[in-house]
């Protein structure tokens, strides 16, 4: 029962975003108000980075160095774009890891609405933190699970497991950390690699971490995607061809996790995780370079 009115609440709040961005595209297309750049190619973009955030990789870097390299869109609407035309791709990964990949209901509800709680009322508290602070401690927290998801792998030692659900104070504790998780995406810090490394820590299957954190990123980007809307401050053009061919890209690499076997999956799990804590290092590395010349 949870699980339904969690899809349905999704499918409503992305419908609200859809009906908000087609009357603002067709009115801009009537107008001939629509970007310049090629629509195939976006659309490429498009169904590369959707089909990599699908697997766990998450599109929003990938997305922005392409519109970058290949000078796909004007740089002051690049967070809008990414926003926008991300939203439908990643509701439909969530819609499809939701009833494809079982969670425990309870676990599921409570670790989404804690993220989206996060994102809206922690969002104060983290904002005024220390980026680069959280950046160096979000890229050892990573390295370190990385490592002890390496060591199970190779049998050195005795960690995760196979469940779906959680109870008692692994709940609270999946419920608090998805809430900062939640908090901590107003810093640009994805969702999905420290989502896994949660799951994993707290003995689910690597598995289970699809639905919970495509799930929780589903629910706080419809809205935020049509105020970027409304205000203008996004590529029309852009965000459609990503999201069509984007929407594709998912469908594709949903089938591929849905048949890969969990060995596997926990590789690439440990891959995005070690990619990410990389990446968290190099942008707190940028961060001191920016403090230095100031």
């Amino acid at each position: 029962m949870l699980v339904k009115v969690v899809s349905g609440l999704l499918i409503l709040l992305t419908g609200y975003f859809t009906i908000v961005f087609l009357r603002d595209y067709f009115k801009a297309s009537k107008e001939g108000n629509l970007e310049s750049a090629n629509f195939l190619a976006l659309g490429g973009v498009g169904f590369i980075t959707n089909f990599f955030d699908t697997l766990g990789i998450g599109s929003f870097a990938p997305l922005t160095a392409l519109l970058k390299f290949f000078k796909l869109s004007q740089d002051r609407t690049i967070p809008g774009t990414l926003n926008a035309s991300c939203t439908i791709p990643v509701t439909v990964e969530a819609l499809i890891f939701i009833t494809v990949i079982k969670v425990e209901p309870v676990t599921l509800f409570a670790m989404l609405v804690s993220a989206t709680i996060g994102a809206f009322i922690g969002a104060g508290i983290v904002s005024k933190l220390d980026e680069k602070k959280v950046q160096l401690g979000m890229g050892v927290a990573l390295l370190i699970v990385a490592l002890v998801m390496l060591a199970s792998q190779l049998k050195l030692m005795p960690v995760g497991g196979d469940a779906i659900g959680l109870t008692g104070i692994k709940l609270i504790i999946a419920v608090i950390a998805n809430f900062i998780l939640g908090a901590l995406m107003t810093l640009g810090i994805g969702l999905y690699a420290p989502c896994m490394a949660l799951v994993f820590a707290l003995g689910m299957s690597p598995k289970v971490a699809f639905p919970i954190m495509m799930g929780s990123c589903a629910f706080l980007m419809p809205v935020a995607s049509a105020k970027f809307v409304k205000e203008g401050a996004y590529d029309r053009k852009a965000s459609m061809a990503i999201t069509l061919f984007g929407s594709v890209g998912v469908l594709v690499a949903a089938y591929i996790v849905k048949s890969l076997p969990l060995n596997i999956l926990t590789w690439l799990v440990i891959c995005v995780i070690i990619y990410t804590s990389i990446a968290m290092f190099r942008s707190a590395s940028k961060s001191k370079d920016i403090g230095a010349q100031a």
